[in-house]
Formats: structure tokens, C-alpha cells, sequence
């Protein structure tokens, strides 16, 4: 069993080099292309305004005078 600060060594399961790094996972080159690849860029969303269902007919105690 390792410690959790240890380095160990493995090949990178996408471009199958040989990689020594404390977690198992992409090198840090393909890391780096997978965020530029899959990298998505924020867009302001404008919020709609709540305009509520008009399902429901006012009872007839609600709308004496």
C-alpha cells in the first residue's frame, strides 16, 4: 500500500505514456488538451419573468360585490 503523497508511476490511458503522478489519470498534457477541447465558454442567461397560469376561474365568493 502507498502513501497518499507518493508518485507512482503508469501509463496515461489516452495517450499510453508513461506517466509518474500521485493519482492515476491523463498526463498533464492531455489534461491540458481536454480543457481547451471541451472547454465551454459562460453566456449570460436572461431570467424569464415569473408569469403565473391563469387555469384556475376566481369562485363565485370571490367575486361578489
Amino acid at each position: 500500500m502507498t502513501s497518499n503523497d507518493e508518485e507512482t508511476e503508469f501509463s496515461c490511458p489516452r495517450c499510453s505514456g508513461s506517466v509518474r503522478e500521485r493519482f492515476y489519470g491523463p498526463c498533464i498534457s492531455c489534461r491540458e488538451e481536454l480543457r481547451e477541447l471541451f472547454a465551454g465558454s459562460q453566456n449570460e442567461v436572461e431570467a424569464q419573468r415569473y408569469e403565473p397560469k391563469m387555469n384556475v376561474t376566481p369562485n363565485a365568493v370571490a367575486t361578489k360585490e
